[in-house]
């Protein structure tokens, strides 16, 4: 089975000659032309390597890799860049890129990162695409929730509440943990977005009597278990 490269990428010249590269070493490969793309083909694609311009419009690089390792994604992620400063590389590997190339740049260095990539062992944080906890499960391929059967519906942003809850089950969540990895915000607004929102949250998933799945941990923030 070839592996699936996704390239995010705004300079067509840019986009093109890596698609070629790629497509005759024999992967299956999709492109994005924005950060905004980009992002939902990254959690929603399955991809197995993401190519990742540093600057984009409408989401950059760096907001865009640090929202999927908030999301507990693993893909292995290359950023390309015209920015060549140390500091700028440093920012690149801190917000969560596995490599770092400069443009402009050799393809045959391109194509031996990405397979250095695909070699190293995963952490065990592997997509998957069903998240389960108890009688509730999330279908993200499909964008679908149902608990014990009954389909739920939510908005896009409690499906992304829940889904970080999912991928960190059994785990205390604070309210700077649902900013930074929800929100996207490294700061506190000084609102009650987090406790609105998870209100909601709680009763969309636990409407009909069932069993609540998010508890309050007293002081720290929140929790769902399977216990």
């Amino acid at each position: 089975m070839s592996r699936r490269l996704l390239i995010v990428e705004d300079d067509p010249e840019t986009r093109a000659f890596i698609v070629k590269g790629f497509s005759e070493a024999g992967f299956a490969v999709e492109t994005a032309e924005n950060g905004r793309d980009g992002l939902y083909l990254m959690t929603d694609g399955g991809f197995d390597a993401v190519i990742l311009d540093r600057m984009l419009p409408g989401l950059d690089g760096l907001k865009l890799v640090r929202s999927i390792r908030a999301a507990g994604l693993s893909t292995p992620v290359l950023m390309l860049t015209a920015m060549s400063a140390v500091d700028e590389r440093v920012k690149g590997l801190r917000a969560g890129a596995d490599d770092y190339l400069v443009k402009p740049f050799s393809f045959q260095e391109l194509q031996a990162r990405i397979e250095a990539l695909l070699r190293r062992p995963q952490d065990g944080t592997e997509e998957t695409s069903t998240l389960t906890c108890r009688d509730l499960e999330m279908d993200l391929l499909r964008r679908r929730v149902t608990r014990a059967g009954r389909e739920i519906t939510l908005t896009p942003r409690e499906f992304q509440i829940l889904e970080f809850f999912l991928r960190r089950k059994n785990r205390v969540i604070s309210r700077t943990m649902l900013l930074e990895g929800v929100w996207d915000y490294h700061f506190d607004p000084n609102t009650n977005i987090v406790d609105v929102h998870i209100s909601k949250l709680r009763r969309a998933i636990d409407d009909g009597g069932a069993d609540p799945l998010i508890e309050t941990v007293r002081g720290a923030g929140y929790m769902m278990s399977d216990d």
